[in-house]
């Protein structure tokens, strides 16, 4: 299966949570350490109201994978990247809550 992608760095697949999207679009504008980002499978889950919120999970053989939260949904995302664990934490934090205003 060939991969959509928006400026060659998020790899579309399928869907991505609306609000998630707005984040990762911030996120890539503003980090160019960041290879790419390949969005996974959404499932619907009760505790994620409100506010988009990131959390990094573990590390992969070329990144970090992360779960965001938004809408009603998660959504595993698979972020390539040379940034420590802190540095992409911070990012993904800044993303959000610019991605929230």
């Amino acid at each position: 299966m060939r991969l959509r992608s928006t400026n060659d760095r998020l790899k579309i697949e399928h869907s991505i949570v609306a609000g998630v999207r707005r984040m990762l679009g911030r996120l890539l504008e503003e980090n160019a350490a960041i290879r790419s980002v390949v969005p996974g499978r959404i499932a619907q889950v009760r505790d994620a109201k409100g506010k988009v919120t990131v959390r990094i999970t573990v590390p992969t053989a070329n990144g970090f994978k992360a779960i965001a939260l938004s809408d009603g949904a998660r959504q595993e995302l698979f972020i390539s990247t040379d940034l420590s664990r802190e540095d992409l934490e911070v990012a993904l934090q800044r993303a959000a809550e610019r991605a929230n205003e």
